[in-house]
């Protein structure tokens, strides 16, 4: 597959992405697999992204970060989706918690935490879905009742990932030492725990995914956590919770790029190579060659609505619409282009040696986690197009 010149990209960034990308190979398909399908901890390929500053990118030099913005870290992202090690603690540690401790935490708060993110040393995990609560952030029923100086949590936490490989949580929970607002709900607040922390549990949910990353069930039994590990300031959780969620959205449409730019270059090579029609090779043919073109379309359009967001938020300019957007359409191309390359391939799409059929899952999870597409049309048509708010 040629380089395309349709994303801009700088000398820095392509730098950046030719340093990951030459990292991440070396531990490519085999290992991702090899990692998931055993149930480890890529340890091995966090620790080199960490060392060489690729995890802590975008988070601020003071605190062992390099700098840079969240349009790095979503190259970062990407580039390592597209060398086969699409790893979606990428989007939690650094760029949902990272971002929000280092926008909203104490001095504290960001010398504690933020170093180890930078350099791959600590995780953090993100627990907000809720059994009951789903993508409804208002009918979160965790509280976090106060306690001394301190608060003790009680509730559970649904579908929250890789907390099983992580040093702490950032929790969202119902305070209820801030002042109810108009609605008459607590306020929300958000709550570094540590992951020893007494009380805190979890237990294995059982998917069809092939990720090193697990998804838990996570219990707070009376959690008691101290004065040091609330976010900001108690009852203005929601507006941290936002902080995260944009580059949540931006790194996860660039884990769906960083697919799709794999699927596509495993489907024409093997399209070039492969010939079983009188020695032409099926790339050759229009009913091999149009879908895949227009999978290659829908992926630079994709990456291009991902890049605009990642600049919207780093200019501080609302990357709202951006952001989902972007998600939104780096999903449907992810999953079309997956799809299409296994096609491409015939009987050997589904033969694992061929390194596609293993991202099926991952893929098709990312249309619904970390916003679901529905939500994302709901957003759209009430805030885009002005339409009344239908949930």
């Amino acid at each position: 597959m040629n380089p395309s010149s349709i994303v801009p990209e700088s000398p820095e960034r392509a730098e950046l992405r030719a340093s990951v990308t030459k990292l991440v190979s070396a531990y490519g398909h085999p290992y991702f697999v090899a990692r998931s399908r055993a149930h480890e901890q890529p340890t091995a390929l966090w620790k080199e992204l960490g060392q060489g500053g690729f995890l802590g990118v975008h988070l601020p030099e003071e605190h062992g970060g390099g700098g840079g913005t969240l349009g790095d870290l979503s190259v970062v992202v990407e580039a390592a989706s597209a060398a086969g090690c699409p790893l979606l603690m990428t989007v939690i540690s650094p760029a949902i918690c990272g971002t929000i401790i280092a926008r909203h935490g104490s001095e504290e708060m960001r010398a504690r935490w933020l170093p180890g993110i930078a350099d791959g040393s600590l995780k953090m995990a993100f627990a907000i879905t809720e059994p009951d609560a789903g993508s409804n952030s208002h009918e979160i029923t965790t509280t976090a009742h106060p306690d001394g100086e301190g608060w003790r949590l009680r509730g559970t936490k649904y579908w929250t990932s890789g907390i099983d490989e992580a040093d702490a949580v950032l929790v969202v929970a119902r305070s209820g030492s801030a002042v109810p607002g108009s609605s008459g709900r607590r306020p929300l607040s958000l709550f570094v725990v540590p992951t020893d922390a007494p009380g805190l549990s979890w237990q294995h949910l059982e998917a069809a995914l092939v990720q090193p990353e697990h998804q838990f069930t996570v219990f707070l039994d009376d959690v008691l956590v101290g004065p040091e590990t609330l976010v900001g300031d108690d009852g203005a959780g929601l507006r941290q919770v936002f902080a995260g969620l944009n580059p949540e959205r931006i790194t996860a449409a660039s884990i769906s790029n960083g697919l799709s730019l794999y699927a596509l270059e495993k489907a024409t090579r093997y399209a070039g190579e492969r010939a079983v029609w009188h020695g032409v090779p099926i790339g050759a043919h229009q009913g091999v060659a149009h879908p895949l073109a227009e999978c290659y379309i829908a992926v630079a359009q994709a990456r291009l609505l991902t890049a605009r967001a990642g600049e919207l938020f780093d200019a501080g300019a609302d990357a709202a619409e951006a952001s989902n957007i972007a998600k939104f359409a780096a999903a449907d191309a992810s999953l079309r282009t997956l799809d299409q390359a296994m096609q491409t391939h015939g009987g050997n799409g589904l033969a694992l040696e061929y390194g596609l059929s293993d991202y099926w899952f991952l893929a098709r999870m990312l249309k619904t986690a970390p916003v679901s597409r529905e939500m994302v049309l709901n957003f759209v048509a009430q805030h885009s197009l002005g339409l009344p708010a239908s949930y």
